[in-house]
């Protein structure tokens, strides 16, 4: 019998039909609220129906119907998940029959200053508007309770914890232990201001973090909740690290603000990611001066429809720019970020595509000469390094040919500012591709110092013959590179591939136990490349104070605990060695480069220095030559001519190195 008891029947009526029709809610409301008139006559007449005018009651009630149907319509009152509702929706409710009451109380005084009798007494009224409140509000509260004990039937209550702002308290704990499909209870909240130490919302007592291993003992927490956004990222890591010790699960819930219509979603709640655990804080910069410059300008991307092209790219589209042009030779990838785009509703008209591959030429000028753009970000680039490795002639052709292509038609058509898009790969090379990001970046530094020099040279032939009249003007085009580390969840990159691999059981691929990288998210690395676009003056290297370089065992390792598994037991890690042209610690500057400051703090300019090497571009040219013909050892060699740093690791081009060294030893000794 006991599966018959009305707390079960509640259950099996909510999981068949977990939400009434909106016409039922609001006929049971109107109803409530004729019971409630009825019952205030009963009242006011002492349960003496013999004094009752029926006439006056069924008047009365038609009247209080029609009213409370016409601001229940408006107040909409029926649209609220019942067993979901708060204090603002029974508030809600109220407040319409609080405006029903108002209406008829003013008819009353109206018809009194006319000497006339309203058919409703104003004790009646009154009396009337205190149980339908009462009612409305409370049958609301109950069905809640009850839905909620109904679920303990078939769930048993997890302890859960929140950290997050106090004053949205009351709120995310309703919010939380009302998630459907679930039954969590908030026991305590964590909150960094010591001034509210000790105290509760809601019966969920407040503590310090510091007391973190004293609630998961007392409680048995189950899982930690994260609401605050800005929460120091030192504080975030050691909450990850010492809930992932401790079996506690970790979620993301989104500031009270973001909520759908109100209400936190299932949906918006998400795990605890390890883009979340970036060591060291996000990087924001100013966006108002690049909207600022960008504003009505035409605007080119080469690589569009990669990581860090496509994100530009949606950047751009909150931009009220000129136009647009998207260039890239992946035919799959332009399409599905015209369709990113539709998303985001940006103006078609602004928007050209165009399939092409930055090497050739005809193609690029073409673009340049049809759409004269202002501003180039030049993010087309093959970047994996054991495939560049093995094709050091593509790497050459795309990196280098493809960016001189581009830079050449720029400084042809009059481009103000072309933003180039470099690696820390680039930095005492150690592989081709990095090599190939080197060259490039000193084939811009020699166009921008060329430019200066005929500046300088034309300025000198100018002769001013009236005075407050400037016969000469700078100009040409700013030539701008930007250099970060590894990319958080781009194409190709570390964390897609360990997630993978982990939701396949594993193991977990490391090259090398001691390797680490510096990490930016997508994002970040957009914004540099922006605000680099707006503020370089030429010939600066942007590069960010990325913080403390991440061990990429350790990330492996927390990535495992972060799905809830057990490094070495239920996901293995292997480590399977470096990978040709790979090294084990990335850099950001040189040795010989001057660093600057900037404006902002996180931002450094590095001025390089060519090694004076002369006739770059001259050299380029032969480089060239030999990779069209496809000799890989050639083309390294002549590479290493160009980079004298660039000396290989893990890979079969060692040999040139030590050639090198043998001639150098075979001068000296003659």
């Amino acid at each position: 019998m006991s599966s018959l008891n009305p707390v079960s029947l509640l259950y099996k009526l909510i999981k068949t039909k977990p939400t009434l029709p909106r016409w039922i809610i609001f006929i049971l409301d109107l109803t409530i609220c004729d019971f409630a008139l009825a019952y205030a006559y009963l009242l006011r007449f002492n349960m003496d129906l013999s004094k009752v005018h029926y006439r006056d009651v069924i008047i009365s009630l038609l009247t209080i119907t029609a009213l409370n149907a016409v601001f229940f319509r408006i107040f909409r009152t029926y649209e609220g998940i019942i067993r979901l509702s708060g204090a603002q929706e029974a508030l809600r409710c109220v407040s319409a029959v609080l405006c029903s009451s108002v209406v008829i109380l003013v008819t009353i005084m109206i018809s009194a200053v006319f000497g006339l009798s309203f058919i409703i007494p104003t004790s009646v009224l009154f009396i009337y508007f205190f149980i339908a409140s009462f009612l409305i509000f409370a049958y609301r509260i109950l069905i809640k309770e009850l839905y909620h004990r109904s679920l303990k039937i078939k769930f048993t209550a997890e302890n859960v914890i929140i950290f997050g702002k106090t004053k949205n308290g009351a709120l995310l704990k309703n919010a939380i232990e009302s998630i459907s499909g679930h039954q969590y209870k908030v026991v305590a909240f964590i909150n960094g201001n010591e001034k509210l130490w000790g105290k509760s919302i809601d019966n969920a007592k407040i503590y310090s973090w510091r007391q973190i291993k004293l609630i998961t003992k007392k409680f048995n927490i189950k899982y930690l909740f994260l609401e605050s956004d800005d929460i120091e990222i030192e504080v975030k890591n050691e909450i990850a690290d010492y809930c992932l010790v401790n079996n506690i699960g970790v979620k993301i819930i989104p500031a009270v603000h973001k909520w759908i219509n109100g209400h936190l979603s299932v949906r918006q709640i998400k795990n605890l990611k390890i883009e979340d655990l970036l060591n060291r804080p996000s990087i924001k910069l100013a966006s108002g001066h690049v909207q600022a410059y960008l504003s009505s300008k035409k605007i080119l991307i080469t690589g569009a429809a990669g990581s860090i092209g496509s994100e530009i790219v949606k950047q751009l589209a909150h931009i009220d720019i000129e136009q647009l042009i998207l260039c890239d030779n992946s035919e799959t990838g332009l399409y599905e970020l015209q369709h990113q785009l539709q998303e985001i509703k940006c103006n078609k008209e602004k928007i050209v595509v165009q399939i092409c591959n930055v090497r050739h030429r005809d193609m690029m000028e073409n673009i340049f000469r049809t759409y004269k753009p202002n501003v180039v970000f030049h993010a087309a680039a093959y970047k994996h390094v054991p495939l560049m490795e093995m094709h050091p002639c593509e790497a050459v052709m795309n990196n280098v040919l493809g960016t001189r292509v581009v830079a050449d038609m720029a400084v042809k058509y009059g481009v103000e500012r072309f933003v180039f898009i470099s690696t820390d790969k680039a930095i005492n090379p150690t592989n081709v591709m990095g090599a190939s990001k080197r060259i490039a970046e000193m084939y811009l530094c020699e166009l921008q110092d060329n430019h200066i020099k005929n500046e300088n040279k034309i300025s000198e032939t100018f002769s001013v013959f009236e005075e407050n009249v400037v016969f000469y003007k700078k100009s040409g085009t700013k030539f701008i590179t930007t250099r970060f580390g590894n990319v958080l969840g781009s194409n190709g990159s570390v964390i897609p591939r360990f997630q993978e691999q982990i939701d396949k059981g594993g193991p977990v691929t490391v090259t090398h136990p001691e390797i680490t990288r510096f990490f930016m998210t997508i994002p970040e690395a957009c914004s540099l490349v922006l605000e680099a676009g707006t503020m370089g003056k030429g010939g600066e290297i942007f590069v960010f104070d990325m913080g403390e370089p991440v061990k990429i065992v350790d990330l492996a390792s927390k990535m495992i605990k972060l799905a809830g598994l057990i490094p070495g037991k239920d996901i293995k890690i292997d480590f399977i060695g470096l990978r040709p042209g790979e090294k084990l610690y990335e850099e950001l500057l040189n040795n010989n480069e001057e660093v600057i400051k900037t404006h902002h703090k996180k931002i450094m300019i590095s001025r390089v220095n060519n090694g004076n090497l002369p006739n770059v571009a001259n050299r380029i040219d032969e480089l060239i030559s030999v990779a069209s013909q496809n000799k890989n050892f050639a083309v390294v060699k002549a590479m290493k001519l160009i980079v004298k740093e660039f000396k290989s690791k893990n890979s079969i081009y060692e040999k040139l190195d030590n050639e090198r060294e043998a001639d150098l030893v075979q001068e000296a000794i003659i």
